[in-house]
């Protein structure tokens, strides 16, 4: 779910509409891709940021740092700066169809398409200060151009220690639990005894198999 002009509104005004679209995912078994303020250009703004809106952390939510240019067709293909949740979102949508849900979005192979330039280019070291936050860094690379370079939820601060630490580690377990939930109504109203149990084992471990065989749970 992305909501980019939740971004210029006030700061209760935005938490309370990301508060409300996070209870939504959840419910939805969804995930919400949070934009930062255009103020928020450089390190410093960005851990201010972060801070501030401390109480938008949630497994189901995950925001990337800095804001994108992208060519504007009712502007003449100027630059805008825009939030990147859209951009992020293509990106997702792009590795599960190429590698499959349980791989991170991130990486050379991250590419961020039809985009100008970032408002603020990260160095290492502040890509290191970034990603204990669970702040998913946006970078650009000589050859590779402008990639994603974190997969962390807003539950990825290192402090935290979450089990849903990574996106693709969320995204997964969310896709297997809408899964199977889809894949078992045929079983609501049959018959509850021994055969019905064996078909749903023999359906879910298919399943599960074919997963295992994409190398969706390797390691």
């Amino acid at each position: 779910l992305c909501i980019p002009r939740a971004a210029d509104l006030d700061e209760t005004q935005m938490r309370a509409v990301y508060a409300e679209a996070t209870g939504y995912c959840e419910r939805r078994r969804a995930m919400l891709l949070i934009d930062v303020r255009e103020t928020t250009t450089d390190l410093e703004r960005a851990q201010a940021w972060m801070t501030a809106n401390d109480s938008l952390r949630h497994h189901n939510a995950a925001v990337y740092f800095p804001r994108i240019r992208v060519p504007d067709p009712l502007n003449g293909n100027r630059p805008r700066v825009v939030g990147a949740s859209g951009t992020i979102a293509g990106l997702w949508a792009r590795t599960d169809a190429s590698r499959g849900v349980w791989k991170a979005p991130a990486g050379t192979d991250a590419r961020l398409r039809n985009i100008d330039s970032l408002v603020y280019l990260l160095t290492d070291l502040q890509n290191g200060v970034l990603n204990p936050l669970g702040v998913n860094a946006l970078r650009t690379f000589p050859i590779y151009g402008p990639v994603c370079w974190g997969s962390r939820t807003l539950e990825g601060a290192d402090a935290l220690a979450s089990d849903y630490k990574y996106v693709p580690v969320r995204r997964f377990t969310l896709f297997l639990e809408e899964s199977l939930y889809r894949g078992t109504q045929w079983a609501v109203f049959e018959p509850n005894d021994e055969p019905l149990w064996a078909q749903i084992r023999l359906n879910t471990g298919a399943f599960m198999q074919s997963l295992f065989r994409q190398g969706a749970f390797q390691g």
